[in-house]
This record gives structure tokens, sequence and C-alpha cells, in this order.
């Protein structure tokens, strides 16, 4: 089989499981206009090499494609196709560039505090119960900023605790539980919503009804987080409104690992739970517990569990009812819980 046809054959398969696998793709594509259209069993891991070193990129993305092509090949190995990887050694992953601002208890009550003094601030668009319940919602739910600001009204449904977070990447949505504190903030909130004239089907807007716009929300946010008297740790860039996401993980870890919870099975839902791409992709958020759990973290780390979360049948029935795209099914039981 020829580099090209293997390639695309790769993406159509991909893209019939759901996935845009555009931006994927393309640099999949990449790789056969770089080496040319060869046999699959003769490309070397000298000629993927230098596809990869052909252009500056950081090491986050260099990590990102040299996984995506070793994928590729491993898909292709397990068909027979190529006997080897041509695969190059993988670099060794150097310090982190950024370390993600992780707010305290204190400083997510100081923060919603300091809400009530928008009323003093009549140009200020958002409403203080708005913002109030924006952040709750961040932190309660691990949500992105962006998927906060797309969500419907007809995406909550607070009767069965149920939220529905749509996104465009991948083509792939998910249907969270939220818990009974989460739900009455957010039934409160609509109570508020529904008194006013909105021109939006967005669940949460202006003081005139519009849906929010990121940049003031965000803008608003920054001016929040300095009157809270919250200033930046030890990284350059100041805390985030998007740090609420990484705040999320990190204390419901913090927490797991208090009560002694079993992180193998707890973070593969707690990755589903957030829609981050790959099982495993939260444990990175280990490294950012607090210092006193260090002990209870090596006892609990999942790589040194021998049983493994595929075989947990209760765990990936919970898996598959989050990450249902379009069946509207929802889940009891919360990862976040």
């Amino acid at each position: 089989m020829k580099l090209v046809e293997a390639i695309e054959t790769y993406i159509e398969r991909k893209r019939s499981q759901g996935f845009e696998y555009s931006t994927t793709g393309a640099n999949l594509l990449a790789l056969g206009k770089s080496v040319g259209n060869l046999a699959l069993e003769r490309l070397t891991a000298r000629e993927v090499s230098t596809f990869l070193d052909g252009s500056k990129l950081s090491p986050r993305t260099w990590e990102q494609r040299y996984l995506l092509l070793r994928a590729f090949f491993d898909y292709w190995l397990a068909r027979g196709e190529i006997a080897v990887l041509p695969m190059p050694p993988r670099r060794k992953a150097g310090p982190p560039s950024f370390v993600p601002h992780v707010y305290t208890h204190t400083e997510i009550r100081a923060l919603l505090k300091a809400v009530h003094r928008n009323k003093d601030e009549s140009a200020c668009c958002i409403a203080p119960l708005t913002l109030r319940t924006l952040l709750i919602f961040l932190y309660g739910t691990g949500a992105a900023v962006g998927e906060a600001l797309q969500l419907l009204v007809d995406d909550v449904d607070l009767g069965k605790g149920a939220i529905t977070i749509r996104v465009k990447r991948f083509r792939l949505s998910r249907t969270i539980p939220i818990g009974p504190d989460l739900k009455q903030v957010l039934n409160e909130y609509l109570d508020s919503r529904q008194r006013q004239i909105t021109r939006t089907p967005h669940f949460f807007v202006t003081k005139e009804g519009d849906g929010l716009k990121a940049a003031t929300l965000i803008h608003t946010f920054q001016k929040l987080r300095r009157r809270s008297g919250i200033i930046h740790h030890e990284a350059s860039v100041e805390p985030r409104m998007f740090d609420l996401r990484h705040t999320f993980a990190v204390h419901r870890i913090a927490g797991w690992i208090k009560r002694r919870a079993d992180l193998n099975r707890m973070l593969p839902a707690l990755a589903v739970y957030m829609g981050l791409t790959g099982l495993r992709s939260t444990e990175p958020y280990l490294s950012l517990t607090p210092e006193r759990f260090r002990t209870q973290l090596v006892k609990l780390s999942p790589q040194r569990c021998r049983r493994r979360w595929r075989d947990d049948p209760k765990l990936m029935k919970f898996l598959s009812q989050l990450s249902d795209d379009h069946s509207g099914k929802r889940s009891g039981s919360s990862a976040a819980s």
C-alpha cells in the first residue's frame, strides 16, 4: 500500500467515527507531501524524523504530531501493512513552559464575595447574579469558558440535573450530571433570567439580554480578580478565568486522594466529564495537587494499580453515557462528586 492511500484510508476511517479530522488530517497529508508517495513499508524513521524536525515547532506541537504519527503507524502495523514502526526516538520531556494557577478555596470565596461590588459599576454589562452564577458553573463543572458562553437554555435540564455541553471540536458533545448545590444556583439564576427580555437562546446573558462576549467577560473577570486581591504566583502569567477549569480538576483529585479513592477509576471518569482528549489526560493535574498529598499520591498512583479502568464494567457504562453524543441519555452519578 502506498503512503497517500494509507493516509486517506485512515482519515476516512476517523471521520466515519465522528471525528472532524481536518487539521489532524492535514498534518498526515503533509507527511505524504514531505516524503513522497512511497510504499508504506519503505518509510523509515529517518524520513519521519526529517518531517517532524523540518519546521520550527513548539515542544508541545512536536509531541502532538509525534503521537499522531505513532497512532497512524500503529494502525497499519496491527493490520500487517508494515513490520516495524518507522518512528524516531521520542524527545525527552522538558520542564513545563506554563503552570496554571490553581485557586484556593479562600480565593474562590473572595471572588464570589467581590462580585457584589459590581452593583456599583453601572458601566458593567454583566449583572452580579450572572457573573456569580457563571463563576460557580465553571468551578463546579470544569467547563471551559468558551463552553459556558455557548451554553443554551435548552442545554440545561434542571429536572434531571444534567447539562449538555456542545463543542464543535471533533463534533463531539457530552452530557454531564450536576450536584444539588449547583442545580440550586442555576435554578435561581434561571428564574431571574426568565424575567428578562432576551433576544438570544444562550443561557448566560448580559443585562440587556444579549449573549455574553468572551472579551467582555474576561475583562470583567480580571477587574474582579484584582479587586479580590488575587495576584499572580510564581508564573509570569496572571491568574485567568480559564484557570477555574484547572482548579476544578485539582480540587476534585485532591478530594479523592484525601478520601483514598481509586484514582485508576476516577481519573478516566474525570477526563470524560471534562471533555478532555484521552482518558489519561487528567494525570498531569496530579503534579498540581497540594504537597501534603504526596505520600497518598504515591500509593494511589494509577501507574501502581494493576486493575485498569477498562476492566471496570460500571465505569465503562458511566463513561459511555457521559460521552454519548446524540442519544440524550443522562447519567445519575457525577464524576465531580
